[in-house]
């Protein structure tokens, strides 16, 4: 079976999209590494945080609409987004109804790429905690609460990511 010129098998999208993930881990590790090196863990674990967080409001945006309780229409169009998600991340959701969306990712790409970089467990955490700030920012910025939890050695898989709804806005507070 031929594929058209411009579509790609399967198999090589995700591994193309593996190396992208590969690449930003890398780009995160590294950025990491010099910034403990000069301020210490704790200052580059919250300079770090900080600039992921800021990505993830960003992204929030495109979620907007859901903001702040539509759970479910939140699940989906968050996984619709996921490019090649189950492959790469396996989600699993373990609750979504009015009062939470509880998705555990059961793989991370960047997880594995600082796996097979060798980081230890502790690096592994911190790495985390930085990466998943963007999940923070993103729902936030939808107009959700977010209480998500990073890997932490002894767990399976990845992130679970915990959203709630989000305070009333302005408009609908007025409107009741």
């Amino acid at each position: 079976m031929s594929t058209p010129r411009d579509s790609l098998p399967i198999g090589e999208v995700q591994a193309l999209l593996r190396r992208s993930f590969a690449m930003r881990a890398a780009a995160y590790a590294h950025l990491f590494d010099v910034m403990r090196e000069r301020f210490g863990d704790d200052a580059a674990l919250d300079i770090a945080m900080q600039a992921t967080e800021r990505m993830g409001r960003e992204m929030g945006q495109a979620f907007a609409a859901h903001g702040p309780a539509d759970l479910r229409g939140l699940k989906d169009s968050f996984l619709a987004g996921i490019i090649e998600g189950e492959a790469l991340f396996a989600p699993e959701v373990r609750r979504c109804d009015a009062r939470e969306l509880v998705i555990h990712f059961h793989r991370c790409p960047l997880k594995e790429a600082w796996l097979r970089q060798g980081r230890s467990d502790r690096d592994l955490a911190l790495l985390c905690r930085m990466a998943g700030a963007i999940d923070r920012g993103l729902f936030e910025r939808a107009g959700f609460t977010f209480a998500g939890e990073t890997w932490k050695p002894g767990r399976s898989g990845c992130c679970t990511l915990r959203v709630r709804p989000g305070p009333p806005s302005s408009r609908e507070r007025t409107s009741s």
